[in-house]
C-alpha cells in the first residue's frame, strides 16, 4: 500500500485502501500497522484533523483491530 508522509510527531505516513477499508500507518519507531474496517470518513477526518496523533488515539486505535506489517 502506498503511504503519504504526514506532518505529525506521532505518525510518519498514512495510506488507505478504500476497497478493503484498510488504513496503514507508519510510526516514528518504524513500525507499520494496518487498521481494519476503517471507514473512508474516518481516514479523511484523520488527515484533516489539527492533531493526527490525538485523532488516531481517540477514534481509530481504540476502535479498530490491527495487524503489524513491519
Amino acid at each position: 500500500m502506498r503511504r503519504k508522509a504526514v506532518e505529525s510527531s506521532a505518525l510518519v505516513s498514512v495510506g488507505y485502501d478504500s476497497k478493503s477499508k484498510t488504513l496503514e500507518i507508519e510510526f516514528p519507531s518504524g513500525h507499520v500497522y494496518q487498521y481494519l474496517d476503517v471507514p473512508a470518513s474516518a481516514c479523511k477526518a484523520l488527515l484533516n484533523s489539527d492533531s493526527l496523533g490525538h485523532y488516531f488515539n481517540a477514534a481509530i486505535k481504540k476502535c479498530c483491530s490491527c495487524i503489524q506489517v513491519r
